[in-house]
């Protein structure tokens, strides 16, 4: 039987596709692997900006942003936590899709491009999150999935913006804007050729 799923009314312009139903269909299937996943998600996306920090100590302002971040990240992720515990289920090991370790990729090893890239990327995977998580807030049956993911969802943009902030601010705006439509590009593609599991990026 086909669906006719509900679309958020705007879209993050930089993401190059949108998700297709057939995710929002394996997504709203397998709400608790889906909520799972997304807690690593939470957790990686702090040790990112955490890494970042570290990586760039003495970047006037970074630490100031990043922390922050990695703060919002972690209590995310507890929040998760607490919601999966009240429905009887915790945390476990899931196989990640490799939506991740192939963006990773892309990231150019000598600096500043390493910078600039780094900061694109986590701003990728920080809109997709939020295309994602809207979705499942527009077509979650559950009121209590559907009022996490809107809980969520905000800060996820506004986390992709605070890393095109960053790197818009450190790089002339051309070089931007050609790295980032470059790796927006890679992600769609990415996306595409991955097997389509219950996961928040595959």
């Amino acid at each position: 039987m086909l669906v006719d799923f509900k679309r958020p009314s705007s879209h993050i312009k930089y993401l190059s596709s949108y998700t297709s139903d057939a995710w929002i269909k394996i997504a709203l299937s397998n709400p608790i692997e889906i909520l799972i996943d997304h807690a690593h998600c939470e957790r990686k996306a702090a040790g990112v900006a955490v890494q970042l920090m570290f990586r760039y100590p003495s970047e006037p302002n970074l630490a100031e942003v990043l922390s922050p971040i990695a703060r919002e990240e972690l209590e995310h992720f507890e929040k998760i936590l607490y919601f999966l515990k009240n429905l009887g289920h915790s945390l476990k090991a899931l196989k990640p899709p490799p939506y991740g370790a192939e963006l990773s990729k892309n990231i150019r090893k000598e600096e500043p491009y390493r910078m600039l890239d780094s900061f694109l990327i986590a701003g990728l995977i920080e809109a997709r999150s939020h295309e994602r998580l809207s979705l499942l807030a527009l077509n979650s049956e559950d009121k209590s999935f559907r009022d996490l993911y809107e809980s969520l969802l905000e800060s996820e943009a506004r986390h992709f913006g605070i890393y095109c902030k960053l790197a818009k601010t450190k790089f002339p705006k051309n070089q931007f804007f050609k790295r980032l439509e470059e790796l927006s590009k890679f992600e769609s593609e990415i996306l595409a050729e991955t097997s389509m599991i219950p996961r928040v990026h595959s």
